[in-house]
């Protein structure tokens, strides 16, 4: 287990009068806050038992939620090169946007196989939850800022 410190997050303690953060304080303060299963293997090792016990499809949960942010960062850097960078909007790039997006799709799938749910219904659960926040049937900024309880 390890030794839990009790380190009181002051903006001012982590400034030294250089204005420059200090980064040896602000380590300590992160180390305090994570959690046992994220910095110690048994811990993460019986987490992750803990979690199959409970029926978890763990490994295709991790897979799928890695996968997922993996592949839709790399979706995110063609468009990023496109928009600030100059890359062309061709269909070599359109192509690639839709080789990645296989990609994510194929991580969404391990998802879908982990919790047991058809793409069908996770779309379903999706466009009810999207008829309830918009109830005019369209985006409504005031709707999108200021959710109803239980909005997720």
């Amino acid at each position: 287990m390890k030794n839990h410190l009790l380190i009181k997050l002051n903006l001012e303690d982590l400034i030294l009068t250089k204005k420059h953060i200090d980064f040896k304080r602000y380590e300590e303060f992160v180390s305090a806050v994570t959690s046992d299963a994220s910095t110690n293997f048994v811990d993460f090792a019986d987490r992750i038992g803990e979690l199959d016990r409970e029926g978890a499809n763990i490994e295709r949960l991790l897979t799928s939620g890695v996968g997922i942010n993996a592949e839709g960062g790399e979706f995110l850097e063609i468009v990023k090169k496109m928009v600030f960078q100059g890359k062309p909007w061709n269909k070599d790039n359109r192509k690639h946007l839709i080789i990645e997006l296989g990609d994510v799709m194929w991580y969404v799938a391990q998802a879908c196989i982990a919790l047991e749910v058809s793409f069908d219904d996770v779309i379903a659960t999706n466009v009810k939850k999207l008829e309830k926040r918009y109830p005019k049937g369209s985006f409504d900024v005031y709707f999108s800022e200021n959710r109803k309880k239980g909005d997720l």
